[in-house]
């Protein structure tokens, strides 16, 4: 299953995705109507959900086009982002990391797909965006092993990780630089585990066109059963919680790696069997 978040008006709401049309949740009330309720319930939530889709005539349904889409996970209680976990095929993994190397993200940078992000250049002009893989956490997870942890995934999105690593900003933890307004877009939307593998799904990314990124999940250097294992053993992971789970390196060109976001750019991050995730810098 697929499921959005849409905007409507003042407010927001789950949506079933289905082709290119979107059926609203809202009409089924109770305590689904937000993306971590549904998360929390699991697989008896999702089978609830789904028996009420089918009862639901073709009519209820709403063009995809016509419906602006927010943050998949609209309010994560935590964003936990990975740092050096892809290693670059066909060269020596040399001084990899000993452990995951965990940063973060305030839940207040999350947006959706199409938004429209900006910044204070006087603060730094070196931001860029990172194609990354992301994890929604569905059953709470405390203290789980490796061989329990996918039991724990209620589904996986697209994250741009977007990022200021400027050291003035706030030295090598960067939770400044990886939280302004807007620098965590979330999307599409999300796909539920049973209907995903995340093992070889290839990621990218470009801006205006052109590609910046192209790797696969295969490259990873900490599995994400490995990531919520040890995630877990230091905090208490909560339904609707966010990982983003590290990002594929830079290529060469044509573009560069040097070449940082500037405004007029229109990024989109992919991953495989996800969908893409645009969004255009002011």
């Amino acid at each position: 299953m697929r499921l959005a978040t849409i905007v409507d008006g003042a407010g927001t709401s789950v949506a079933v995705v289905r082709d290119q049309r979107v059926l609203p949740l809202s009409p089924a009330g109770g305590e689904l109507g937000s993306v971590r309720a549904i998360a929390a319930a699991g697989g008896h939530g999702l089978a609830r959900i789904r028996a009420w889709v089918e009862r639901q005539e073709e009519r209820a349904y709403r063009p995809l086009a016509d419906v602006q889409l927010g943050p998949a996970v609209p309010d994560p209680g935590a964003i936990y982002t990975i740092g050096r976990n892809y290693h670059v095929p066909g060269a020596a993994d040399t001084d990899p990391p000993e452990r995951p190397l965990v940063y973060g993200k305030l839940p207040s940078s999350v947006t959706g797909h199409g938004s429209v992000v900006t910044w204070d250049r006087s603060l730094t002009a070196n931001v860029d965006p990172e194609s990354e893989l992301g994890v929604v956490i569905g059953r709470a997870a405390v203290g789980v092993e490796a061989g329990d942890a996918l039991d724990h995934v209620f589904g996986y999105t697209c994250i741009n990780d977007m990022a200021s690593l400027d050291p003035w900003l706030d030295g090598d933890q960067w939770l400044l630089g990886k939280s302004m307004a807007g620098f965590c877009p979330v999307g599409p939307w999300i796909v539920t585990r049973d209907e995903l593998e995340p093992d070889g799904l290839r990621l990218g990314s470009t801006v205006n066109g052109t590609p910046i990124q192209d790797g696969s999940t295969a490259q990873m250097r900490f599995s994400i059963a490995e990531l919520i294992a040890f995630l877990s053993r230091h905090v208490a992971l909560q339904p609707g919680d966010l990982i983003a789970t590290g990002t594929p390196a830079r290529l060469a060109g044509p573009l560069g790696p040097d070449r940082h976001l500037q405004a007029g750019d229109v990024v989109t991050v992919w991953v495989e069997q996800i969908g893409e995730l645009t969004t255009i810098i002011a």
